[in-house]
């Protein structure tokens, strides 16, 4: 697959780049291997000055970067900004709060002096999806980075100029050469870069599939992996819920980014008694979202990133239609250049057809209806996913049993599912195991050594 530019509001193929060979790679691993060598020796306050300096950066140029998503892959603009100014906050976070979590932690062993040291792995490949085209990046590599290992970045094809530009950032922000490296790499070009000792461990952010295939592969090298993949989202609203903030919520949570986000709502899963009242302010807000030019400040909802996308999109929409699922609004491509498709609701949907079971990744809302909130959980939990869900209610009792019994990374109570810097992110089941953010990301990758000093 090229690594190209193909703006999907217009079509237009704007630019390409060609992906390295065998000998480029290794070049790159060489780099690798020398920036390695320096980063892990400076201090964790010089790495942290470093973060500090990309924030900066950053935030600086955040239209510019966000000018660069939107004509990439679609993003409307608003969203884009938002996005960088979440990077450059990932970055302070680990710069003033990361070392801490670092520092060596001492242990008792029979009055023996016992402690256990966090050191650097080596290089990290980094392997990230189009959707969020910065933030899973800077997200993955700034605690790696703290830690004292180098990025190797393996971006989505269709992102190239958005790779080039983080690289330059990290170069910019007087990182070591070798320490943050795009490589436009093939797929089969991955086990060439895995045999490689320099290279300890992959970050995967993508579909089940592909964190399959790559997970196997590091394993057989036995190399450490962090999966992102897939979700299918429960929303849940209960009858004690405050109905309009739950509504209006649903759509964020359902449309933000085109409906191309991992978490998000996959499933609204609403109590019988207030379904009739969801689904007609639902489709009430759906229906008023405006669809346009991405680079536009007032358009909500831009095209899909790539034609493939919006026409998988549109024909699970139809297959789930024909099975005897109901359009409330939308369904349908609209008549314009770009691949854009209409924001949709789905209600009435069968157990056997693709809303029901697979993950929709774009802008369709599908509506269950439950009697309680044991059938809800239950059919919150009735996919191979777990990465997020959320649940609407004021009852406590309620509250509490969804946290004990959705099985999930993350349980969002009277709010929509996101990441956020301070927080561990990730899911069980087939949506990937291993954590992003928080504290938890930043002993991912690294060694956890056991140093124990016996008595002279």
């Amino acid at each position: 697959m090229p690594f190209e530019t193909i703006d999907p509001a217009t079509e237009e193929k704007l630019t390409e780049f060609e992906a390295l060979d065998g000998t480029d790679i290794e070049n790159v691993l060489n780099r690798a291997q020398a920036g390695f060598e320096t980063w892990r020796h400076l201090s964790m306050e010089e790495r942290a000055d470093r973060l500090l300096q990309l924030a900066t950066l950053i935030e600086n140029g955040k239209h510019a970067f966000a000018k660069l998503m939107t004509r990439e892959m679609g993003k409307p603009i608003a969203s884009a900004v938002a996005e960088a100014e979440k990077c450059a906050w990932v970055c302070r976070f680990y710069a003033e709060e990361g070392a801490a979590h670092l520092e060596p932690q001492e242990f008792d062993s029979n009055g023996s002096k016992c402690w256990v040291e966090y050191q650097p792995l080596g290089a990290i490949l980094a392997i990230m999806p189009w959707n969020f085209p910065f933030w899973q990046v800077i997200r993955c590599a700034a605690p790696a980075l703290l830690a004292g290992n180098v990025i190797l970045l393996k971006h989505a094809p269709n992102v190239p100029q958005c790779a080039v530009a983080i690289e330059g950032l990290f170069a910019r922000a007087g990182f070591p050469e070798g320490t943050f490296q795009n490589v436009f790499a093939e797929i089969e070009d991955i086990p060439q870069i895995l045999d490689d000792p320099i290279v300890q461990g992959v970050s995967l952010t993508g579909s089940v599939r592909a964190g399959s295939a790559v997970a196997a592969e590091a394993a057989r090298r036995i190399k450490t992996t962090v999966l992102e993949l897939g979700g299918s989202d429960p929303f849940i609203v209960m009858e004690s819920a405050n109905l309009e903030a739950a509504v209006s919520t649903a759509v964020d949570a359902r449309m933000w980014n085109n409906g191309q986000s991992c978490i998000a709502a996959k499933r609204l899963i609403v109590e019988e008694s207030i379904a009739d009242e969801f689904e007609t302010r639902l489709v009430e807000k759906v229906t008023a979202l405006r669809v346009g030019d991405p680079a536009d400040p007032d358009v909500q909802i831009g095209p899909l990133a790539r034609r493939d996308l919006r026409d998988h999109l549109a024909e699970q929409v139809e297959r789930s239609i024909k099975a005897g699922a109901r359009i409330a609004v939308g369904g349908k491509i609209p008549d314009r250049k770009g691949w854009y498709y209409q924001p949709t609701v789905l209600t009435d949907i069968p157990d056997d057809c693709p809303a029901s079971h697979d993950e929709l990744f774009g802008p369709v809302a599908t509506v269950f209806r439950v009697q309680n909130l044991d059938e809800a959980i239950e059919l919150g939990n009735a996919t191979e996913y777990g990465l997020s869900a959320a649940i609407w209610t004021n009852i406590e009792k309620e509250r509490e049993q969804a946290v004990k019994n959705l099985i999930a990374g993350g349980v969002f109570i009277n709010g929509m599912s996101a990441s956020d810097p301070r927080i561990p992110f990730g899911g069980v089941k087939k949506s990937g195991y291993g954590r992003e953010l928080g504290p938890h990301a930043l002993r991912e990758f690294v060694n956890v050594k056991t140093v124990w000093l016996g008595h002279d």
